[in-house]
């Protein structure tokens, strides 16, 4: 009776040691016991499963004369599959797909094998013709996500700000997608993105550029890293002057690299250039794009059909420039003015967190992919930092931002502020404090000038 009270209380022990296990280290307990659990059930329930999720196929007419001839009955065959491969979060299968089927059979059915194994999430992605990868996520990977590791980090202007449901990352690259909008409500995680976004690119060697027309409250935090700073609509419009005049001189200075010589690389972007020639990445964040362009007068009006034209122009010949667009607000619309629509499709990259009009989804979303902007109005507002990303390939995920603080995103561009590059045209825009930090090293900090801000 003793042994057995005193293995029941090492069982008690052993089941609450892997209750708070899975309960603060998911891939710890994944490995221990969600994999080897999922596995077996996998291999054990494979065909079954697949038949009855009708994602088999009649049996070769060899099968059918075989099992005939043994008086038994040709059984469907399944796709043919490798064995599960873990992953960091889930694991792997590559199947093969049988003759008249289609990737699409296996995303309509992702819910019901999800059920059947077990999985908090089944994801299909096609490798190749007749091949696709079938991804099962262990737990929810959104609910705790952490910053990435520094490996994925993968090259200059390309950063993982967001963790994806399937387990990878989300990365940035703006020379793949120059330009980006960014959408959603107050407390809904945006600012905590572009957090993450600006402190990456502070730690590279490009140019740091801010639009905040709320007197600069959201991004005087990192005016020590900012190459320039507009706070009002007014100094918008002339930086956006500067930022356009800079956009010409390049393509001034890409046209005369490549006739230099007989022997000189044609080239039609910054990135042909030779390396020492080649002008600093320019990166523009607008914040709150509809406090730029709101109008109460004509001349407001005015002002506001001047720098959307701007816009338009740096989105379109901006890339091949090295000036990339990060347009960020709570929402998104035609009434915002002439040419919002125009600006909004050259803005490739899309982030829609929780939004409060199904309109500013759709605006973000709808014109790449309608179920996307679905799943945008879906977010609750418990969870901040889940957004929906989608680009102009049709393709969108959920993902979720890794949580990063204002007082350390603007410790990071404190210490990142001696790699801010030096443009002359930019000059009379650079914040006072980045201006007094780019000097000698003072005995004591500096007190921003800027106004408080409030999280």
């Amino acid at each position: 009776m003793t042994d057995a009270l005193w293995a029941l209380i090492l069982l008690l022990l052993a089941a609450d040691v892997l209750v708070g296990v899975r309960r603060r280290l998911p891939v710890l307990f994944w490995w221990l016991v969600g994999y080897p659990v999922v596995t077996l059930r996998v291999l054990a329930s494979y065909r079954a499963t697949m038949d009855a999720c009708g994602l088999t196929v009649p049996a070769s007419a060899v099968r059918r004369a075989t099992a005939r001839m043994m008086g038994r009955q040709a059984a469907p065959v399944p796709p043919r599959r490798s064995l599960p491969r873990p992953t960091g979060s889930g694991l792997v299968m590559r199947l093969r797909m049988a003759a008249g089927q289609a990737p699409e059979d296996f995303t309509a059915s992702a819910d019901r094998l999800r059920h059947a194994w077990g999985a908090h999430a089944v994801h299909v992605r096609p490798t190749k013709p007749g091949r696709l990868e079938l991804r099962l996520v262990g737990w929810d990977v959104l609910a705790d996500v952490r910053p990435a590791r520094r490996w994925l980090q993968t090259g200059p202007l390309s950063l993982p700000l967001a963790l994806r449901e399937d387990g990878h990352w989300h990365v940035r690259d703006f020379r793949t997608v120059p330009h980006e909008l960014i959408l959603g409500a107050t407390q809904s995680g945006k600012s905590v993105y572009l957090r993450n976004l600006l402190c990456g690119l502070a730690r590279q060697p490009v140019a740091l550029v801010g639009i905040d027309c709320k007197w600069g409250v959201e991004l005087a935090p990192f005016a020590p890293r900012l190459s320039a700073l507009a706070d009002t609509p007014d100094r918008a419009n002339d930086l956006l002057d500067v930022l356009v005049d800079e956009m010409e001189a390049r393509f001034r200075l890409i046209g005369m690299t490549g006739g230099a010589g007989p022997d000189a690389v044609l080239t039609s972007d910054v990135w042909g250039l030779p390396k020492k020639a080649r002008p600093v990445p320019v990166v523009v964040v607008v914040d709150e794009v509809a406090e730029l362009f709101l109008a109460a007068s004509k001349d407001d009006e005015k002002r506001r059909d001047a720098m959307v034209t701007k816009l338009i122009r740096l989105a379109q010949l901006g890339r091949a420039a090295g000036i990339y667009l990060e347009v960020c607000g709570q929402r998104f619309g035609a009434e915002l003015g002439k040419g919002a629509t125009m600006l909004r499709a050259q803005l490739t990259g899309r982030v829609c967190h929780r939004v409060n009009d199904e309109t500013s989804a759709n605006m973000a979303l709808g014109d790449i992919a309608p179920e996307a902007a679905l799943a945008a109005t879906s977010i609750p507002a418990e969870r901040p930092g889940v957004a929906v990303v989608g680009d102009s390939s049709g393709g969108w995920s959920r993902v979720r931002s890794p949580h990063l603080t204002l007082s350390d995103a603007a410790a990071v561009c404190r210490d990142t502020s001696g790699l801010a590059p030096e443009l002359p045209r930019l000059d009379s825009f650079r914040p006072v404090v980045a201006k007094e930090l780019a000097g000698p090293f003072p005995a004591a900090p500096i007190a921003p000038t800027a106004r408080p801000v409030t999280e």
